[in-house]
């Protein structure tokens, strides 16, 4: 018998048992990505201060711009290459990625690839 109703409450368990061994920390912080049907989000996030340090969307202007005509997960890979460059300038270099529950697949991935083309290494 399946213990959750809906696969955004399945995908909530999952997030909430990644998070309990995944943290963000001054020297390290974490990079969580959520994934709607139309969009996609990433931020670097320091949780022991837990403030948000970086964050990027394919809503902003200049990737909008960028992403016309192009796919998903093409749009995806933009945004992580978006965030690692904002990542630089304020001198963040490693994080640990939390993928928020999604499978490590499609959009996820690509945006983690741009991130790493980028210069950020997790």
């Amino acid at each position: 018998m399946k213990k959750t109703k809906t696969p955004r409450a399945a995908r909530r368990r999952r997030h909430i048992r990644v998070r309990k061994t995944v943290s963000g920390s001054p020297q390290r912080p974490r990079l969580a990505v959520f994934r709607s049907l139309q969009h996609i989000y990433a931020q670097i996030i320091d949780d022991t201060a837990g403030h948000t340090l970086v964050s990027a969307t394919d809503m902003e202007s200049n990737i909008r711009s960028a992403a016309a005509d192009k796919k998903k997960s093409d749009v995806a890979r933009l945004v992580g290459e978006e965030l690692a460059k904002k990542a630089k300038d304020k001198g963040i270099t490693t994080v640990v990625l939390d993928r928020g529950g999604f499978k490590y697949h499609g959009r996820v991935k690509a945006l983690a690839e741009g991130a790493r083309k980028g210069g950020l290494s997790f």
